[in-house]
């Protein structure tokens, strides 16, 4: 393999057995191996959780002829059309069953799924679908209705699963030469994890020299509200403006979350209400918006409107 490769497509694992899931998900997926079938399945969770790498490694497995579609990138009824109409329309030169992976698939257009759903039907002899997603709430309930449904959830098993890819990366850092202190993997992990793509790609940027050490510590620091709660109360935007640029590197998801845990304690109580309702339509909406600073301001300066602060 190339070394250039980014590590997160280098080391993906291509077996179900080895992906780092909860083991009910992993159960599921490898019945699928054990019957050499690819059912019609919708996966939703969060990003980087690991839903497109166990539908390519159950393809893989079973032998099915695949593609992967980005539906943020392909997201009309263009693609549908042609690329997704031509592939699943034809026939495997092995004679195994053909698979379309659509990647993020909570983007495409209302009229792409429209026309998805009927083409599932057409071509359900040839061919399986499986659909990744953020919010599966913005999957149209007639695509919902002809798949299996795997909600990809690590509540009550973050810490193992976590304590699962700390070995992994070890033993990548180790193939790729790098030297590296263990309590700061072990903070990017901590940080971001279950987002294990987020976590390779941060690795593989951090450890350009050849050594991932404390130098990169306040890199990774945890998210820190007291200068933005300051900022919010004076109504000051400038100084709102320059914390968002400085937390920019942080999962969007993880902000609002921590938004949302601290920022009550320093309102008035009648303006709890309202904050919740801003940091759910905020959060929401960065799942597809093109850029997160504008967003996160946004979400700031209704904020800074609507809410009394004490």
């Amino acid at each position: 393999m190339s070394e250039h490769l980014l590590w997160v497509e280098k080391y993906r694992p291509s077996k179900v057995e080895d992906c780092i899931l909860p083991e009910q998900i992993k159960k599921t997926f490898q019945e699928y191996v054990n019957r050499k079938e690819v059912p019609n399945l919708l996966l939703s969770g969060t990003a980087g959780v690991g839903k497109t790498t166990i539908a390519k490694a159950l393809c893989e497995e079973v032998g099915s002829d695949y593609i992967v579609i980005n539906g943020s990138d392909d997201r009309g009824i263009q693609t549908i059309q042609t690329t997704v109409k031509n592939f699943a329309t034809s026939m495997s030169l092995t004679g195994a069953r053909k698979v379309i992976i659509l990647d993020e698939a909570d983007n495409l257009t209302t009229d792409a799924q429209k026309a998805l759903r009927g083409m599932m039907e057409e071509v359900s002899i040839n061919c399986s679908f499986i659909f990744t997603c953020n919010f599966k709430n913005r999957i149209l309930d007639a695509i919902h209705s002809r798949c299996a449904v795997v909600d990809f959830k690590v509540n009550g098993q973050k810490a193992k699963l976590a304590t699962q890819f700390f070995k992994r990366v070890e033993w990548i850092l180790e193939q790729e030469s790098i030297s590296y202190d263990k309590e700061v993997v072990a903070a990017i992990i901590t940080k971001y994890f279950p987002d294990s793509r987020r976590i390779l790609n941060e690795l593989q940027r951090y450890s350009a020299s050849g050594t991932i050490d404390k130098g990169i510590l306040g890199s990774v620091a945890d998210i820190q509200l007291g200068e933005l709660v300051k900022s919010l109360r004076e109504k000051d935007f400038s100084s709102a403006r320059k914390w968002v640029t400085n937390n920019l590197d942080n999962d969007p998801a993880r902000i609002f979350r921590k938004f949302y845990d601290a920022l009550q304690e320093h309102l008035k109580p009648q303006s709890v209400p309202q904050l919740v309702l801003i940091l759910a339509r905020y959060q929401y909406q960065s799942a597809f918006v093109a850029d997160h600073e504008i967003n996160l301001m946004a979400c700031l300066t209704e904020i800074m409107v609507d809410c009394e602060f004490k």
